[in-house]
């Protein structure tokens, strides 16, 4: 949105009398009564300043704008802007000479991003400075145009797309991009040695597009806290602006191996939020081992994220590959008070990619660990077919049983990881490797019921596999099927990933029925994994 004219008086009204208050206060000085003198009357309590900017604030703002219907037309942008196409828009790079934040040289600096292309929509950026909100004002001199041709003037109040932080993370004398947030409520950062891949959001709604389309609920406005020198955290609210929803955010953004985002959020819902996505993660998969039947690309795999970890509120750990699906495809995971999910780049091999220029196997994974308890709801999946890799099909996140109701505050708070290896998150076996196959013989003949039985091959490695390898027929698969029959199983050692090969055999009963299977690996009554869990249906 664009900053009103009385908006920019009001602060800046405040921060004059901010001034004025400190400089009376510097020239009172002690009293000294003569000797026949009364006393001096108390002094007067120096003038209170502004209130500090606080997340309350952010929540009250809220609240009043969701008793406002939401403003879904966006005024077009200034000609210059209207028609940038995305080389132009890209073009358009802000001067890292002009960076924010470094007046009390802290380890943080802000960039922001220009209006055009797909980012129409103005986003107002604060900096709150000793307590004190100032918006950034439009300024030409803050970007490096290249070859865009900016002919008139635009103006202080336009706003901007976005913005992003740098800070020291690879190196100490080097700022890189820690965390962006640009369209809608998206917003995407960094752990150390990891490119950007899949994004985080603040909220989604009616991903499903049960009964109209999904709706995309956008960060309208920023507030960022100067950091002082040594700070080990940056500071962010955001207010959030949608057609069924408001809200109020804070990220509180910890750098480091594994960069943490601290989330915290009171929603306002406009109307009842029935299929409300809590911490979603949005991500692509195109190609993986388990599905390649869209594309004859050189390189074997092309994903930001291959698969969704989940750990339940009952202590079970449960992978999930992902899929292109053929067709729209959701998968819900009921639970209680999840203890964590997360989509996840499990496979880290160059080698598995071959892409020298997008570097799949460093893509980190986010794992949303909630705090406090979340209540009854589930883990949905959303996997939508996609015919190359520069879409994002994929959508993780948590909807809760009970919708949420129109005016009713609903606070939420969880922690965002940047995972580089997920080995470390439990104890247990991991699946590494899933493959689907013919159950027919490796050059056999399929027969005509090929289309209703598939085999699945499933890796598991880690734990304490390596140490059952030593007694291997101790080991046994415990698999399930929702529907159909499964008619084979066979586990056998696989020395090359320190665990075992489980192979499963699964025939349904007719044309276009569904199954979920599941699987695990248990010795004498232990439970040796985390749970595989896969998705088939009959051509």
């Amino acid at each position: 949105m664009t900053i009103a004219p009385s908006r920019r008086a009001l602060l800046a009204g405040l921060l004059s009398s901010a001034a004025l208050t400190r400089a009376a206060t510097a020239q009172v000085g002690p009293t000294q009564p003569g000797p026949s003198a009364l006393p001096p009357p108390a002094p007067s309590p120096a003038p209170a300043g502004p209130p500090r900017f606080r997340f309350d604030e952010v929540v009250r703002r809220a609240k009043a704008l969701a008793g406002a219907p939401f403003e879904a037309t966006v005024a077009p942008l200034p000609a210059p802007l209207a028609s940038l196409d995305y080389d132009a828009w890209r073009d358009i790079r802000f001067r890292p000479d002009k960076a924010l934040l470094g007046d009390q040289d802290g380890p943080f600096r802000l960039q922001l991003f220009h209006l055009g292309f797909l980012y129409t929509r103005p986003v107002t950026v604060n900096v709150v400075r000793d307590g004190v909100p100032t918006p950034i004002p439009y300024q030409p001199g803050l970007f490096d145009y290249g070859r865009t041709t900016i002919d008139k003037p635009l103006p202080v109040t336009l706003g901007f797309a976005g913005f992003r932080l740098h800070y020291p993370l690879n190196k100490p004398a080097l700022l890189d991009e820690l965390i962006s947030f640009l369209g809608a409520s998206y917003y995407r950062f960094l752990g150390r040695d990891q490119l950007y891949g899949l994004s985080a959001r603040g909220l989604a709604v009616n991903v499903e597009g049960v009964g109209g389309p999904e709706e995309f609920p956008v960060f309208r406005e920023f507030w960022i806290e100067m950091p002082p020198k040594g700070a080990d955290r940056a500071v962010i609210y955001a207010l959030l602006d949608g057609p069924s929803c408001t809200g109020a955010f804070q990220f509180l953004v910890y750098p480091g191996d594994e960069t943490v985002v601290d989330v915290r959020c009171t929603l306002i819902p406009r109307r009842e939020l029935a299929t409300v996505g809590i911490a979603p993660l949005t991500s692509m998969f195109f190609i993986g081992e388990n599905d390649r039947h869209h594309s004859d690309d050189y390189r074997p795999e092309l994903h930001d994220s291959d698969g969704l970890l989940m750990q339940s509120g009952g202590g079970e750990w449960i992978w999930r590959p992902l899929r292109n699906p053929k067709e729209r495809w959701i998968s819900a995971f009921q639970d209680r008070n999840p203890k964590g999910f997360g989509l996840m780049q499990r496979d880290r091999v160059f080698e598995d990619y071959q892409d020298l220029e997008a570097f799949y196997h460093r893509r980190p994974g986010y794992w949303v660990e909630p705090q406090g308890e979340w209540g009854e709801g589930t883990v949905r999946l959303v996997e939508l077919p996609t015919e190359n890799e520069t879409h994002d099909n994929i959508v993780a996140s948590w909807q809760p049983k009970q919708p949420y109701q129109p005016g009713e505050a609903v606070e939420l708070s969880y922690k965002v990881r940047a995972l580089a290896e997920t080995d470390d998150l439990h104890p247990g076996g991991r699946v590494v490797n899933t493959y689907v196959a013919r159950t027919t013989a490796s050059g056999g003949t399929a027969d005509g019921s090929e289309p209703l039985t598939r085999r699945f091959l499933v890796d598991f490695s880690g734990g304490d596999l390596a140490y059952w390898l030593t007694d291997p027929k101790a080991v046994e698969i415990v698999p399930s099927t929702t529907a159909g029959k499964i008619t084979a199983v066979s586990l056998v050692p696989n020395l090359h990933v320190k665990g075992f090969r489980a192979a499963i055999d699964v025939r349904l009963d007719r044309p276009g029925q569904a199954t979920d299977l599941r699987a695990f690996l248990r010795a004498r009554g232990q439970t040796l994994t985390e749970t595989w869990t896969y998705p088939w249906k009959a051509a």
